[in-house]
């Protein structure tokens, strides 16, 4: 029971002190006059009852009622229910009272609104209101808030003043004060003051529950839902609210109803709902608040910088820019914004329905109610399981209990949420957690709602209207507790019927008689001491905790964390660690990594490992220990430093109890290896694990009791999860009273130094976890824990994970003295503040405190003292085991240079090696580096345990490195940063090392030096193919007896000659000059001065000039005749040597040997093909005026049109004007010399034009301006689509067109009309555009010039550059304008492509119709040559076999002196030029058109691809050097004729291919079926073009294929491993994984020719048979095929699987047709099948031999003669013995390889023979044979040479194949 009222006051104004600024109130009288003991008189009451100022007004205003709320000192508050009406005032005297006046009018005027600028000296006579009113205030002070009830007293009081009712004032207040009514409890109560009034009082059930009325519904009005939810979420997250409106009853109600709809939350700071004016300065307080104030003090507002505005009248709500408001949690506020406005709005739901149903919504009341319902069922959620976090560290004498934050964080998942987080730190969920936290406690609303009903909140959730009942239900129970009676409402009050009356004076309040009201009081307060006490009946019960949080899902729904799978490898790896099998560990670890970043697999591990703990220690061996001290440390690398999964909780008690044994009898424990994590210099995480340990303890203490009182000592699981701590606490709190004094005191007793020992405990493992292992180093004091360590215990740099960071102090960690970086001291002092805090929190005795005090600082000396001898002894530890370095195999000859460095091959911006696209990471790998005298090769392993075994090899020759940089690295292994190098080779591959630490960083710089000098050696014969098998020191055997010494002094000679004639003749420019090499065996002489410097040793068959001439003439014949170009030109019939003297004159060309001693031009082969009518003389004359002197010269003819091609350089700048002009004209700059030279050079081009059959035909003119060509002019598509027919027509516009010019004449004369026929030149010159400035084309001439551009070297290297960085990309880039494609459209690669192919194109069309064409650009040997091998290849299907590719490379490129040393920067001399890679490009076009045409080419991709690696990589000296002249001079050129030291060592990649091509089919294509005479004309767009697949791929396992030697000796080891392993194992699968990156597509995957042709060698060596070589196998196929097909091809092609020539082109350029088998699964390789009509054999008649091949009869029968004879082979090859079998019955001469042979080699049809005659003996023949034993046999296909022992056995031969013959 209480007072309903505890003071009644009368304020008025104070007409006193009128003399300031503003008018003041007075207390007039109070009642009580003296102070209740339990409740003091509020002060400064009168500043609340006018808050807005106390003032005089002209107007009686009408009464006014409003409650301010006062908070007293103890945070109680008081009701002031002020009720003002206003009285009259006499006016005083002018002299005193003016400047009153005047002020009131002043204030009058401002509160009209108008300017307030009145003054005295203004206005002097203003005229003065006769009557003014002051204002008095009738307040009563409760600490109830029944608003209703004191508006209707205080009416009450006015009416019987106004009224003048019968009643003693004295009587009503008496009665009103000594009214006493129950505070809560459902009650009611009737009152009445004694004036003919009654009024019920209903007094709520729960008084827990705040009362709102409607206000809250008012609220929601009056700012709408969004606003009021911003206000909420701001209260709570404790932000400073202002309320504003002109209404002082409504700010109250507005602050009333925010303070309601915060239940069960109670505000704590600054709470005034009606502020007064005079103290606005309070709005500047730091602390939060809720305040409301007038606005009519909007303007004192504006500039408060961090407050929340509400404006109640406008309905808005404002928030400053530096205010962040944290808002509920999605999808929490969602769906309290739906359900708020179902509450106020629920016609929302209906207003689109075509039928609206009336929907009402509830009244003002209800609404309010309905609500609030709202806001509790979100508390229900927000706080569901709270009780289960509550850690309760006392229970005697009064229960003490403390909120674990971080684990009801991490249990809802709600961790990282911000408004959680503020509102569980804040000051009303600490009021909270007091207030609701005991356990045994009477229990309201939000207790019920928490413990029963949250299961149908949460099933409720997705459904508004299940949601709708239960709040409806909620509603009606707050309902309930405001209006137990709801139909009791009965106030029977008299009012004055104020508005009514007229404005009649009206006497003032009168002063009431203290002494009558105070007998009232008086009397009351005997009357209720003799009065029985009222026994309040307080229901107290044990509160319910509701359901586990454990329940709550995860509301990210994190499945993936916990899946059962992950939690196995946990489980499995663990296992594996305790068992003892490390292997298996190793590979589960990297797993069990990724899986600990789910929170189940953390909790799995503390639970796995506890098991493993007995008598708390687990004593483990060194790589056990390491491996859990990296589990706990990835653990716990991902908690947060709260630790909201209790994961660092788990783990703290397992680090005191995992150690390892060191030596001198130390142990070791995981808390040393383990400090490097947040949580453990977090303050609030101690306290939290210390009080759930204290609760435990407190637990079991009772536990012990209850049970020994217990007869029962079974304690199951069952019983415990019963009595959690809080139930046990709440059945003590009930029997506390039962219990003695002493048995009380015993508890308490207990309950401290359960506590007090906690503490000493806590003191120790704090002492663990935050001093270092190396106490040098302060870890607490900084403010960052090494996120994720793994070098762990033996690390090589320092034990201590503690590492080498710089020390910082944080003064979060709570060292806010940071003077002394001592570490004890700081550890002492966090220690402190820790203990203090939880002792003073648990009520630990002050004797005990004091004794931890002196306590601790031992604790922490003794750990240290310990500490320093484990850190001794771990430093002694064996550091860990790394991988063993694994050896390179390497090449015969080649030898290591700098043994293996230990380093780690970092992954570049190739994803495929580092898991990123799938499979597990080959990349980062630990491995070594070595540098050998070829190569630079790292060998190591993966890092990732999963693909451990495997071994990755990344290597490159170290010629081919084009760019080496430094980096430094981080390893994902350790965090330090190595030092490191980045290697790029333009064999496109890259090296991203770093160095171990091991590696010191002066070996790395000397590594550097070793890899400089072997990648620019001085000179070319330091390159590995020359120092190859020399145990790398740099040695010219010169001295040594040489079986060639002829060569030796041919070249030396030679080279003499030509230094001197060349002396004679001009001097070089330097810079043409290639770079040369002074040698000599015994002494080394300087440089000569000379432009070329020659060996002139002394030798011992020095002979006299002439005679070395003459001797050398004819061994050069000999030994020129035998290389590449001399051979190809016989076979185009450019000319032969053997009878030079007896040559007949019609022959266009001659060979010409003016070039033999290398005098006319430097860098051209000896022998040259020009025009027969041109002497030397001349063209030594012509020469000048070429660069480089290299003239043009004759290096292919169309054998069909007799047109040629020429190759030259560009003219010098001189003589291009000149050669143009026409030579009548006069001239005037250039000399006699000079236009001689150019008259010269006509001759010439006419002596080419004239060599020309279509030119000889012309009817013998020799001016060509009437000429028309023979050939219509039609425009085909040029450099794309290949025309169908055989003669495909020229536009001579097309150089024009190329050019880039409008097309006009062709000869530059005047436009003729369209019909003409154009005119067609004899000699086209494609010359470089930029050369051919400033000529005129003279339309006589015969010649047209086609200027082209040309890209020159410095745009190559550019693109190329650009192309390895996309290609190969150093570092991942996601950059848009960074893909693959875009890089690889800005490197412009393919568009330089696109110009050679182009360029190329063109000229093969006008060599098809029969013009010659002269290529003219640059020096003559970079892109001249590209394009004159491009056209010779397209030309001519012989260059696209193995052979005649040799032979084109051979020619064009190395005769003909593309400089690849200078090219290829192979020595320091070229270095500066850096490397441009012209050769790789032609390759490249290559491999284009082989993509469009892939049956033309005999040779395969790969076989390009090993001549773009090796043409760079130094192994083979065939593309050293940079002409045929130097080859001499070094002694190179011929030395591949003369014997071999040493077989291994291949010294032409010529040789090595042959070799290899004889072992293996990977040069060869098997789908070639090439077309008789066929030309290719490729398409030449960008869009036709692909990527080379050499640029991209690599192969891990073994380096690159291109060393054959290193494959096939790891496939040899492989395949025994593989065999033993098969022996000892059961069957396995025969299935394989393959990575692309990492193995040999090729070899794993092979294709079915390869494969079958190995399993047939197989089976031969199996049965023990001689294996026969694979290119036989092939070609006995092929010959049974071709019978086959043709037997077939009279019904059908269906079973035959064409690559014929009778598919059209286009079906030839997509490669294989594969067509439904009519004939079962038998598919036929119809390769070269004749089957078209063009070619059946002899013109229709039908082939005999079709007609036997279906009779298996045996070769025995039908042998009718036999015997050995010697056949010629196709071009170019020797002639062969072979054994010859004549067959009568088939028709057909057969020949073997032997007698012996079974396998029949060749079949000659008879059917196809036309003749047989005597031959004639030609080149290679064998020896020692009279002429008349050789015989020809011609066939419709070609000729067969054949030749017999003699001329007896010959004649045999020719009569019995007669015979058969005639027969047929």
């Amino acid at each position: 029971m209480t007072r309903l009222a505890d003071y009644f006051v009368v304020v008025g104004y104070d007409l006193d002190k009128r003399g300031g600024s503003e008018g003041q109130g007075r207390i007039v009288q109070r009642f009580p006059e003296k102070d209740w003991e339990d409740n003091p008189f509020p002060q400064g009451l009168e500043l609340f009852c006018q808050p807005s100022g106390w003032q005089l007004v002209p107007e009686r205003k009408p009464s006014s009622f409003f409650v301010a709320v006062l908070t007293d000192i103890n945070s109680e508050r008081h009701y002031c229910a002020c009720f003002t009406f206003w009285e009259s005032v006499e006016n005083p005297q002018v002299s005193a009272g003016h400047l009153e006046i005047k002020k009131a009018n002043v204030t009058l005027g401002l509160q009209k609104g108008e300017p307030s600028e009145a003054d005295e000296d203004d206005s002097p006579d203003v005229l003065q209101p006769a009557q003014l009113y002051a204002p008095k205030s009738l307040v009563l002070v409760s600490r109830l808030d029944h608003t209703e009830v004191f508006r209707n007293c205080l009416s009450l009081i006015y009416t019987v003043h106004v009224d003048g009712l019968n009643v003693p004032m004295e009587t009503v207040i008496g009665n009103l004060l000594t009214c006493i009514i129950p505070i809560a409890g459902g009650s009611q109560r009737t009152i009445t003051l004694g004036a003919g009034d009654r009024q019920v009082i209903q007094t709520p059930i729960n008084d827990s529950l705040p009362i709102s009325g409607c206000s809250v519904a008012q609220l929601f009005r009056q700012l709408g839902i969004v606003n009021v939810l911003y206000l909420f979420c701001a209260a709570l997250t404790e932000h400073k609210i202002l309320f504003l409106s002109s209404s002082y009853q409504r700010l109250t109600d507005a602050c009333r109803a925010l303070l309601a709809i915060m239940f069960p939350l109670k505000y704590s700071f600054t709470y005034v709902p009606i502020l007064p004016g005079k103290l606005l300065e309070v709005l500047s307080t730091p602390t939060p608040f809720i305040i409301g104030v007038n606005s009519h003090f909007r303007s004192e507002t504006q500039e408060l910088l961090d407050v929340i505005i509400a404006d109640l009248d406008g309905g808005t709500v404002t928030i400053p820019e530096c205010v962040h408001i944290s808002l509920l949690p999605e999808p929490l506020l969602h769906h309290t914004q739906t359900i708020i406005s179902m509450v106020l709005d629920p016609e929302l739901e209906v207003a689109d329905h075509a039928f609206p149903p009336t929907v009402q919504p509830s009244t003002l009341k209800i609404q309010d109610k309905e609500i609030r319902a709202v806001f509790l069922w979100l508390f229900a959620q927000l706080f569901q399981g709270y009780r289960w976090c509550l850690h309760i560290i006392r229970i005697h004498p009064e229960p003490v209990i403390r909120f674990h934050k971080a684990a009801f964080l991490g249990q809802r998942a709600l961790a990282e949420d911000d408004f959680l987080m503020k509102v569980l730190d804040g000051m009303a969920f600490a009021g909270f957690v007091s207030e609701r936290g005991p356990p045994y406690r009477s229990t309201d609303l939000f207790d019920d709602l928490i413990a029963s009903q949250v299961e149908r909140i949460r099933q409720d959730v997705g459904n508004p209207q299940k949601v709708m009942k239960h709040i409806k239900e909620l509603a009606e129970q707050l309902f309930k507790n405001e209006n137990p009676y709801p139909a009791v409402a009965m106030h029977r009050m008299q009012r004055t019927a104020e508005n009514a009356k007229p404005h009649v004076p009206q006497a003032s309040f009168p002063h009431l008689d203290e002494v009558a009201v105070q007998l009232f009081i008086d009397h009351a307060a005997a009357k209720l001491n003799t009065a029985p006490p009222v026994v309040k009946s307080e229901l107290k019960g044990m509160v319910p905790s509701g359901p586990l949080l454990g329940d709550i899902v995860d509301r990210n729904g994190n499945v993936l964390a916990n899946s059962a799978r992950r939690l196995e490898v946990v489980r499995n790896c663990i296992t594996y660690i305790f068992d003892n099998k490390m292997l298996e560990a190793k590979k589960l670890m990297p797993a069990v990594l990724r899986a600990l970043k789910g929170r189940a697999a953390r909790v799995c591990l503390t639970q796995e490992l506890n098991q493993h703990v007995l008598q708390n220690r687990a004593v483990l061996d060194d790589q056990q220990f390491d491996y859990i001290i990296r589990m706990m440390n990835c653990t716990l690398q991902d908690c947060s430093h709260m630790d909201e999964h209790g994961i660092a909780a788990a783990l703290l008690p397992l680090v005191t109890a995992f150690c390892r044994k060191l030596g001198g009898g130390i142990t070791q424990f995981s808390y040393s290896c383990v400090q490097e994590h947040m949580v453990w210099t977090n303050m609030q995480f101690w306290e939290a694990m210390f009080y759930s340990d204290v609760q435990k303890h407190i637990r079991t203490l009772y536990l012990e009791n209850v049970e020994d009182g217990d007869t029962s000592t079974n304690e199951s699981e069952g019983d415990q999860k019963q009595l959690s701590a809080l139930e046990l606490a709440s059945e003590q709190s009930r029997l506390w009273p039962t219990l003695s004094k002493e048995q009380q005191q015993e508890h308490v007793q207990k309950e401290e130094s359960t506590v007090f020992s906690q503490a000493i405990h806590y003191a120790n493992r704090m002492s663990y976890l935050l001093l270092p292992l190396d106490t040098n180093k302060n870890r607490l004091l900084r403010n960052t824990g090494l996120g994720d360590v793994e070098s762990v215990s033996n690390s090589y740099v320092t034990n201590s994970i503690a590492g080498s960071m710089a020390e910082s102090y944080d003064t979060e960690s709570g060292f806010e003295d940071a003077e002394s970086s001592d570490v004890a001291n700081s550890v002492v002092r966090f220690i402190n503040r820790f203990v203090d805090k939880v002792c003073n929190e648990s009520g630990v005795t002050n004797e005990h405190l004091k004794a931890l005090h002196t306590m601790i600082p031992d604790i922490v000396q003794m750990h240290i003292e310990t500490l320093e001898a484990v850190h001794r002894e771990s430093k002694r530890l064996p550091p860990i085991q790394k991988p063993k370095l694994l050896r390179p195999t390497l090449l015969p000859g080649e030898e290591l240079v700098m043994d293996g460095m230990r380093v780690h091959l970092i992954a570049d911006g190739r994803e495929e090696a580092t898991g990123s696209m799938g499979g597990p990471p080959l990349l980062p790998a630990e491995g070594a580096i070595f540098l050998t005298s070829y190569r630079l090769i790292f060998k190591g392993t993966p890092t990732d345990p999963l693909v451990g075994e495997q071994v990755v090899t990344r290597s490159f020759p170290i010629a081919s490195l084009t760019k080496e940089k430094r980096i430094s690295v981080t390893l994902p292994m350790d965090q330090f940063i190595q030092e490191g190098l980045q290697l790029r080779s333009c064999t496109f591959q890259l090296m991203k090392i770093a160095f171990d630490e091991e590696v010191a960083s002066d070996l790395a710089e000397v590594f550097r030096k070793h890899m400089h000098k072997l990648r620019y050696p001085q000179h070319v014969q330091g390159t590995f193919a020359f120092t190859v098998g020399q145990s790398a020191k740099l040695v010219v055997e010169h001295k040594t007896k040489d079986k060639n010494q002829s060569l030796k002094t041919l070249s030396k000679n030679l080279v003499k000659t030509a230094k001197r004639t060349i002396g004679r003749q001009y001097v070089t420019r330097k810079k043409y000059t290639p770079p040369t090499w002074e040698n000599r065996s015994s002494l080394q002489s300087e440089m000569d001065e000379d432009e070329i410097s020659v060996c002139e040793e002394l030798d011992q068959s020095s002979l006299t000039l002439s005679s070395t001439i003459r001797s050398s003439d004819r061994q050069t014949m000999s030994n020129v005749v035998e290389r590449a170009c001399c051979r190809d030109y016989q076979r185009l019939g450019l000319g032969t040597l053997s009878n030079s003297l007896t040559r007949s004159k019609n022959e266009p060309f001659r060979i010409s040997t003016v070039n033999r001693m290398y005098t006319v031009c430097r860098s051209y082969p000896g022998l040259l093909i020009v025009p027969q009518s041109i002497p030397d003389s001349t063209i030594q004359r012509i020469s000048r005026c070429y660069r480089q002197n290299r003239f043009p010269v004759v290096c292919w003819r169309n054998s069909r049109t007799k047109a040629v091609l020429l190759r030259s350089a560009g003219l010098h700048a001189k003589g291009v004007v000149g050669f143009f002009k026409s030579p009548n004209a006069p001239t005037a700059g250039p000399s006699q010399a000079d236009s001689s030279t150019s008259l010269e050079q006509e001759k010439y081009l006419q002596a080419i034009i004239s060599s020309m059959p279509s030119y000889s035909e012309a009817s013998g003119r020799n001016t060509l301006s009437g000429f028309t060509s023979t050939h219509m002019s039609t425009s085909g598509k040029w450099g794309s689509i290949r025309g169908s027919g055989r003669l495909s027509t020229y536009n001579p516009d097309v150089g024009n067109r190329l050019a880039g010019k409008e097309s006009p004449q062709a000869n530059g004369g005047p436009v003729e009309p369209y019909f003409l026929r154009q005119q067609k030149a004899y000699l086209y010159i494609i010359g470089d555009k930029s050369q051919l400035k400033g000529g005129k084309q003279d339309s006589f001439q015969q010649w047209e010039v086609v200027p082209i551009e040309v890209f020159d070297m410095r745009q190559l290297k550019n693109s190329f550059k650009k192309l390895m960085k996309a290609c190969v990309p150093s570092s991942p880039n996601n950059e848009p304008n960074m893909t693959f494609h875009r890089c690889l459209e800005e490197s412009e690669w393919m568009n330089l492509l696109h110009r050679v192919l182009q360029v190329s194109v063109l000229v093969v069309e006008l060599l098809d119709t029969g013009s010659s064409v002269m290529v003219s650009l640059e020096d003559g040997w970079d892109v001249t040559t590209q394009v004159v091998s491009l056209v010779q290849l397209l030309s001519d299907p012989y260059y696209r076999t193995i052979d005649g590719f040799r032979l084109l490379v051979e020619k064009e490129w190395l005769s003909f002196g593309h400089r690849f040393s200078h090219r290829g920067a192979q020595t320091l001399a070229s270095q500066s030029s850096g490397f441009t890679p012209v050769f790789l490009q032609f390759l490249d076009c290559v491999h284009q058109i082989h993509l469009q045409f892939p049956m033309e080419f005999e040779f395969s991709q790969y076989y390009l691809k090993f001549l773009a690696y090796h043409y760079v990589s130094n192994r083979f000296r065939t593309f050293l050097l940079d002409s045929d002249y130097e080859r001499i001079e070094l002694g190179v050129l011929y030395e591949e004729k003369g014997e071999r030291r040493n077989p291994q060592i291949c010294k032409s990649v010529w040789d090595y291919l042959d070799r290899l091509n004889k072992k293996t089919p990977i040069f060869y294509n098997y789908m070639f079926s090439p077309e008789e005479e066929e030309i290719l004309k490729p398409y030449s767009f960008i869009s036709n073009l692909k990527v080379w697949d050499f640029y991209m791929e690599e192969t891990l396992s073994e380096g690159p294929s291109f060393d054959w030697e290193l494959v096939r000796g790891r496939q040899e080891k492989l395949t025994e491993e593989a065999g033993d392993r098969q022996d000892t194992t059961a069957s396995k699968s025969q299935r394989k994984i393959v990575w692309p990156c990492y193995d040999s597509l090729n070899k794993v995957v092979p294709d079915a020719i390869t494969k079958l042709l190995q399993d047939v060698q197989n089976l031969e060596s199996e049965l023990g048979q001689p294996t026969e070589k694979w290119k036989d196998t092939w070609d006995k196929i092929k010959t049974a095929q071709r019978v086959e097909s043709r037997l077939e091809s009279r019904h059908s092609f269906s079973s035959s699987l064409l690559m014929s020539s009778n598919l059209s082109h286009q079906r030839r350029s997509q490669g294989v047709y594969l067509q439904e088998s009519g004939v079962g699964s038998s598919i036929n390789l119809a390769l070269d099948c004749e089957v078209s009509a063009t070619s059946t054999p002899a013109a229709g008649r039908t082939s005999t031999s079709t007609l036997y091949s279906q009779f298996q009869s045996t070769e025995s029968e039908n042998r009718s003669f036999e015997g050995i004879l010697y056949k010629r082979g196709a071009l170019l090859k020797p002639w062969k013995p072979r054994w010859f079998v004549l067959d009568k019955t088939k028709h057909q001469l057969r020949y073997y390889e032997s007698r012996k042979d079974k396998e029949c080699k060749g079949v000659i049809e008879l059917a196809d023979v036309e003749s047989v005659i005597l031959g004639t003996p030609t080149m290679g023949a064998p020896k020692n044979i009279e002429d008349k034993a050789f015989f020809d046999l011609k066939t419709t296909k070609r000729v067969y040479n054949f030749c017999a022992q003699d001329s007896t056995n010959a004649q045999l031969w020719m009569d019995s194949i007669q015979s058969c013959l005639s027969d047929a």
